[in-house]
């Protein structure tokens, strides 16, 4: 299937990390799967769990006032409990915790109508699922196997493997059939290989219910884009990708992960990654009660009041000029005739572009509308001289970043030779 057209151009989505593992604070599934905290302890957070002042509605109000055009919660992460009232395993919060509800409904409505994309998250793998255990990777790693996660050598059992499926299997079809996401995001992709995991099965079950049903690369060679974690890459991925970020250094809410990024590091994040083609989603981890700390809504917020005043560089664009052309990321639009240069700093006298072979028409500060003059030194036969930018007045700098229109005869024509020989 081709890949839906919203994903391409959504450029920011929200990944909200909800669990009970909020409760205590402990980071989700991973905290017992390490031995940080024993099992019994984590999972009777599950008697804290609340989800008292829940208000997707609330969510929903604040990533669209971020700029982002989809979303993705935490259906059932590695450690089996889902925010939904699953006919497969018992395992939820609507039966086993004092928030007594289906999460994930409220959710999706709040999204739909915001006019936002929904996206669910599903982990393959479940550390409490007691047939998950049942087999081992074909080619196990350097790190001894978790019980939690793989059956000890001459203890496989293919028949609690098959149960396993069909309990994933159960529960990803109860989320495409009673929720219609238009994304699923997969984890727990490393633990199997991709015949044990029976990818394609799943996803013909998937696209069988809906085949406008975008998927992760966590599906392996059955997913639609890459995703890149906690670091931009130097080279962006063949095809459609996203930068998953968290705001601090957790997924989840950890009161005493206090490594906040700044707006303008957000800003950063997120104009180098659609400046290479790819979307960023942002993580935020919700308290156990369902309020978002304001710490992570203050960023949230920070970063689409910068997106609002720049939108012309963010939507309806592709990635721009390649490294070496200008000394930060820019943005082109659907049309191939702007440029959107993004400069950090502030510019002393000018801001350059190397190898552009168009005639510039004219350049302004996006988000003030100032026109800067412009000009070219050099160049000798096909290679194009330096087009040169006046560097903004202080009144026109942007806090964060400051985006300059540049305005081409024609499309976008680059010379990307070695110069003369």
């Amino acid at each position: 299937m081709p890949m839906q057209p919203w994903f391409t151009d959504a450029k920011l989505g929200i990944f909200i990390h909800y669990g009970i593992y909020a409760v205590d604070g402990w980071a989700e599934s991973w905290s017992f799967y390490t031995g940080e905290v024993s099992h019994e302890r984590y999972m009777k957070q599950l008697d804290g769990f609340t989800a008292s002042h829940y208000d997707p509605q609330a969510w929903a109000e604040l990533f669209a006032r971020a700029g982002a055009q989809y979303a993705v919660l935490t259906t059932k992460h590695h450690d089996g409990v889902a925010l939904w009232d699953t006919a497969h395993g018992d395992l939820n919060v609507v039966r086993h915790t004092p928030a007594g509800r289906d999460l994930v409904a409220g959710f999706t409505d709040a999204l739909r109508k915001r006019g936002l994309k929904v996206g669910l998250y599903y982990s393959h793998s479940d550390w409490n699922h007691p047939d998950y255990p049942s087999i081992r990777h074909v080619e196990p790693g350097d790190e001894p196997p978790s019980p939690y996660s793989h059956a000890e050598p001459g203890k496989e059992d293919p028949a609690a493997w098959e149960r396993y499926l069909a309990y994933r299997d159960g529960q990803v079809g109860e989320l495409v059939t009673r929720f219609h996401p238009d994304l699923l995001w997969f984890d727990g992709e490393w633990e199997r290989t991709e015949e044990q995991w029976r990818m394609r099965e799943l996803a013909e079950l998937i696209l069988a219910g809906n085949p406008d049903t975008v998927l992760n690369a966590r599906m392996l060679s059955h997913g639609d884009y890459a995703t890149p974690e906690q670091g931009v890459p130097l080279q962006a991925p063949d095809g459609p990708w996203e930068l998953c970020l968290t705001v601090n250094d957790s997924w989840g809410y950890r009161p005493k992960d206090r490594d906040f990024k700044s707006v303008r590091q957000l800003v950063r994040y997120f104009t180098e990654t659609i400046g290479m083609g790819g979307n960023l989603l942002l993580g935020v981890g919700p308290r156990e009660d369902g309020t978002i700390p304001e710490e992570q809504v203050a960023r949230v917020e920070g970063l689409g009041a910068w997106i609002r005043k720049h939108a012309d560089a963010v939507y309806g664009t592709v990635g721009g000029l390649p490294a070496g052309h200008h000394y930060g990321p820019s943005t082109l639009s659907a049309d191939r005739r702007t440029l959107y240069l993004m400069c950090f700093d502030v510019p002393r006298e000018s801001v350059s572009i190397r190898g552009l072979r168009n005639p510039v028409r004219r350049v302004t500060v996006l988000g003030t509308g100032t026109e800067l003059g412009h000009h070219i030194t050099g160049g000798l036969d096909t290679v194009p001289g330096v087009t040169w930018i006046d560097a903004p007045a202080a009144a026109d700098l942007d806090e964060y970043a400051t985006v300059l229109a540049v305005e081409l005869d024609g499309e976008l024509d680059l010379y990307r030779g070695a110069g003369r020989d």
